[in-house]
């Protein structure tokens, strides 16, 4: 397919933009604990231009060292020191003709008091808390706020120095300028706070303050939620669109149509059961309603779905943001009619998890995002020179090892004894709403078909045919092994293992007891209401806590579908039999036991690693390596990652 509104030259203000893919900002954990450009960062950066995207806004810059620290490891904007580092960016990501803005940014009351040493304190227009959090702000005077305003207009100017093509105001997802524009955590009396127009006077100062000194040749965007979700208390759509009316009458040279609030629960970072274009109504208002370019985040993961909002004129440029964490070409691709070659993003959302644990970021299907530096292609050895390396198991960590073993120019033979690559990931593939998960096997096995890896499916590998290949190395990738309990009635016909539930090799009554709460648990109890509303389900787990192998933010957005859906939570449920009747469980809260009628029990207890299978092939080589769920379950992250560290280090 051909994209041509996807690769039209557009423009901000007089600054030709070379197609219409914008990187949205997103935070890294790459920068140095000062806010100095690390060379880690600049490569992340530079890797992302090189792929052709037309304009990149880096992560959150921190335009307050005393009280606007928003990432423990944050670009920054504060000081005349920051320039270098910030030119050096800039001419990295320029020598591939992309543009580059500088985001600036402050969280206000959505800060963390302990990242700001300096103050110890987090401020904000108004002091209040909330649920999301509890730590109450400083509200701010007249006279404090009009200082913080002088760190943003010092930050533009530090930009424009160092060769930024412009900045953008981050005034959504509840950070500081949000807050000021919101009439939900807006609640002050003075010229800040009541009307419409006083609520807009901050952010407004900021943006005259910036064309003062940067000049009116000098991009000014602003990022806005268009929608808090918040109901009559927050902004609405109506008033997003009044929002970003006023901003362009102020003078700003874009709007970037964001939506969500921390209060709003998950809706700023769409995880994977959110539907590409989900958020358009909000970007095709906007644009309707001004005459700038806009900018606009709508789950964008294929280019088919950006060329089709560019199409529908919902936007001007298309925010493709954790697209651009799984494949630093997804620009590139797609120009070249190789969309099916893009890594897409699988909505895991393991990237966010790892800032927010402070952790430098991380990707499910891109191992390198975030070492650029480490697996700098350039330094990829090429020293296979044929040698017979052998991988057992096409799971995604079999895939990865072979994949890579086979650029460093190995004779690579891939077994599995199954007719389709994948391993676990095949099986969770098959659940309701994770079609995703299928995306990425298909581009794995694209990569195999155009690689020189021989990939043996249906083939079982065993000792005796491996050492027939009188390889140098094998690799053993076999995944983990499905738990099977040792309880009475384990045999009863309605007793259904989740991997045979999801191939569809058995089906499940009206009335469904899965046994286990991770990952797989879940997907099957969203899986059986999907397929039967009104099919009665139960989630029985042992401990405590539904869902305890899921991140955070997943956990708690599919808990509350599941709930929402009408299933039935059992936590501390222990299974002890499968009767005639359904099951039998010790109540581990009230200490009895108990008996459920059931037609159907679903087994979703997960699986266990295999390790005792490199003694199969441990005398079939000189370097025999074992990794994966073979050695400790875990996802596909921890899978791509340790797979790519082997084979790039073997």
């Amino acid at each position: 397919m051909e994209f041509k509104r996807l690769f039209e030259q557009g423009q901000i203000g007089e600054l030709k933009i070379k197609n219409r893919i914008v990187m949205p900002p997103m935070g890294t954990g790459l920068a140095d604990m000062n806010g100095e450009a690390t060379e880690d960062i600049i490569r992340y950066y530079e890797q992302r231009a090189k792929g052709g995207c037309g304009l990149i806004i880096t992560e959150i810059c921190r335009i307050d060292d005393e009280h606007g620290v928003g990432l423990a490891s944050q670009l920054a904007a504060t000081k005349l020191g920051h320039i270098h580092g910030l030119q050096r960016l800039a001419e990295r990501v320029h020598a591939y003709d992309t543009k580059i803005f500088l985001q600036l940014h402050h969280p206000g009351r959505e800060g963390k008091a302990i990242l700001n040493p300096n103050s110890g304190e987090i401020v904000a227009p108004s002091a209040f808390t909330t649920e999301i959090n509890d730590e109450m702000p400083h509200e701010l005077t007249i006279e404090e706020a009009k200082a913080i305003q002088k760190k943003y207009i010092m930050a533009a100017y530090l930009a424009q120095v160092a060769g930024m093509d412009g900045v953008e105001l981050h005034g959504a997802h509840g950070y500081f300028l949000n807050q000021w524009l919101s009439p939900f955590s807006n609640r002050r009396k003075d010229i800040y706070g009541g009307s419409f127009e006083n609520r807009m006077r901050y952010v407004d100062e900021i943006i005259l303050g910036i064309r003062k000194v940067c000049g009116k040749k000098f991009p000014i965007g602003v990022r806005i939620s268009a929608d808090e979700f918040m109901g009559d208390k927050g902004i609405t759509p109506e008033i997003g669109v009044e929002i970003a009316k006023h901003l362009e009458k102020v003078g700003v040279d874009y709007i970037h149509v964001s939506c969500g609030i921390y209060e709003s629960g998950y809706s700023i970072i769409p995880m994977y059961s959110f539907k590409q274009g989900l958020r358009k109504d909000l970007a095709k208002a906007v644009k309707d309603a001004v005459n700038i370019p806009v900018f606009a985040i709508n789950v964008i993961k294929q280019p088919e779905v950006a060329e089709k909002l560019l199409e529908e004129e919902v936007c001007d440029f298309v925010s493709v943001g954790r697209g651009q964490l799984a494949d630093s070409h997804w620009a590139a691709k797609a120009k070249a009619g190789k969309s099916e070659l893009i890594r897409k993003c699988i909505g895991c959302n393991r990237c966010i998890h790892a800032i927010s644990n402070s952790r430098h970021i991380e990707c499910s299907v891109n191992p390198r995002l975030g070492n650029e530096v480490h697996f700098d292609m350039k330094d990829l050895r090429k020293d296979g020179d044929g040698r017979k390396v052998v991988v057992v198991g096409a799971g995604p960590a079999g895939v990865e090892t072979a994949l890579l073993l086979d650029k460093r120019g190995f004779d690579v033979t891939l077994f599995e004894q199954n007719d389709h690559i994948g391993g676990a990931l095949y099986t969770g593939g098959l659940g309701h709403d994770k079609e995703k998960l299928t995306w990425f096997i298909n581009t794995q096995a694209k990569e195999l078909e155009l690689s020189k890896v021989d990939l043996r499916l249906n083939t079982k590998a065993d000792r005796e045919l491996v050492k027939s290949l009188s390889p140098e190395a094998v690799f053993v990738c076999v995944g983990g092994k499905t738990i099977r309990p040792d309880i009475k009635g384990i045999e009863d016909p309605k007793v259904i293992f989740a991997e045979d539930f999801l191939e569809g090799k058995k089906e499940a009554g009206k009335k469904v007891a899965v046994i286990g709460s991770g990952a797989t648990g879940l997907e099957i109890a969203d899986s059986l209401k999907a397929q039967d509303s009104d099919r009665q389900v139960s989630l029985v787990e042992m401990t405590d806590v539904l869902g305890a192998s899921e991140i955070q933010r997943v956990r708690m957005v599919v808990l509350a579908n599941l709930k929402k859906a009408g299933v039935e939570f059992l936590p501390l449920h222990q299974l002890v039999e499968v009767t005639d009747k359904g099951i039998k469980v010790n109540n581990l809260k009230e200490n009895k036991y108990e008996e459920l009628a059931y037609d159907t029990v679903i087994l979703a207890l997960g699986s266990k690693p295999q390790i005792d299978a490199i003694k199969e092939f441990e005398d079939c080589a000189k370097t025999v390596r074992i990794y994966g769920d073979a050695v400790k379950i875990a996802t596909v992250l921890e899978a791509c990652r340790d797979a790519y560290n082997v084979a790039w280090t073997y």
